[in-house]
């Protein structure tokens, strides 16, 4: 990855229901434009994912989506409605801001809920993106992913005690639909019931994020409550997205450059939504990392990030 780099402009966009987004560049402001695409839903921008591009070569733009990291209203205050945070509306925001930053066409690098919300948007707007840079590939299916991430027979089995925590949390005649069971209580106005949830839901969501165990980032509760929220909120509702509405539009995009990249042992995003789009998909790029987990800045899946942003800046 590249060195670390502040950005040189930023600002709020105003863009309807009430909600203001946080955006900001970095790099050469006369380069390539490139979007990087958080995940989450509910993640935000952290400084490290500036890294991805060449700053010489491009000029990066990074935002919040609705609801979480300096965007407004804030969704780690459980009285902010959700109603107006779907996937068409962070769509129509990335429309916004590619109208209101001036770039004709944009690459876009997206890993994770970052991939889906890339992937969605593309198939939309073909012609407002030049490249695309997948990492991580969810394709939300409501069944399969409930399964896998909060049932007992997914990642479950391969993270026992921290699921064993996520579960417990909850009481017992409510564990058959844990995702409901913390949405009940990640909206709760009580700050006693709320925040500890949003701790318990986030410590399991980031159990599973690297191939090896790394500490636990250090967040402030209204992150881990906006995280928490937003994501229930998309995963409940299977991401706004009917099933395999992204592999059926693939043709929309088909002419696109694409570099798709997913680890081998990824327990978040496990490698059958990649291979199921590079099946779908045969001219994008395709590559397992075999010795990669969920986190992008695993060596030999950052190497394959940087390589295909490096191709792609002229």
């Amino acid at each position: 990855m590249y060195p670390p780099i502040e950005p040189h402009t930023h600002g709020m966009l105003p863009v309807g229901d009430g909600q203001e987004l946080y955006w900001e560049e970095c790099g050469n402001p006369d380069g390539k434009p490139a979007l990087f695409v958080h995940g989450g839903p509910g993640g935000g921008v952290l400084p490290g994912m500036r890294r991805w591009f060449d700053p010489d070569a491009y000029r990066i733009i990074l935002f919040d989506q609705r609801g979480c990291g300096k965007s407004r209203p804030h969704a780690g205050d459980v009285h902010v409605d959700l109603a107006a945070n779907t996937t068409e509306h962070l769509i129509a925001d990335m429309e916004r801001l590619r109208a209101h930053l001036g770039v004709e066409r944009w690459l876009l690098f997206g890993g994770s809920w970052g991939s889906t919300l890339t992937l969605a948007y593309a198939q939309r707007h073909p012609d407002s993106v030049s490249e695309i840079v997948l990492r991580g590939v969810w394709l939300p299916d409501l069944e399969a992913d409930t399964a896998w991430a909060t049932g007992p027979h997914g990642a479950a089995r391969l993270f026992p005690e921290d699921y064993a925590r996520l579960r417990e949390f909850i009481p017992h005649a409510e564990r058959d639909d844990l995702t409901s069971a913390y949405g009940r209580r990640l909206n709760d106005p009580d700050p006693s019931v709320h925040v500890a949830a949003a701790r318990a839901w986030g410590a399991w969501e980031i159990a599973a994020n690297t191939l090896l165990p790394v500490p636990p980032p250090e967040l402030d509760d209204a992150t881990y409550i906006a995280f928490g929220r937003i994501l229930q909120h998309y995963f409940s509702r299977q991401c706004f997205l009917s099933r395999d509405e992204l592999l059926d539009g693939v043709d929309k995009i088909r002419h696109i450059p694409a570099v798709i990249v997913n680890g081998r042992y990824d327990m978040k995003t496990p490698p059958d939504g990649a291979f199921a789009l590079h099946r779908a998909w045969p001219e994008a790029e395709y590559h397992i990392v075999e010795d990669a987990g969920h986190g992008g800045s695993e060596p030999g899946t950052a190497q394959l990030l940087v390589r295909a942003t490096d191709r792609f800046r002229k």
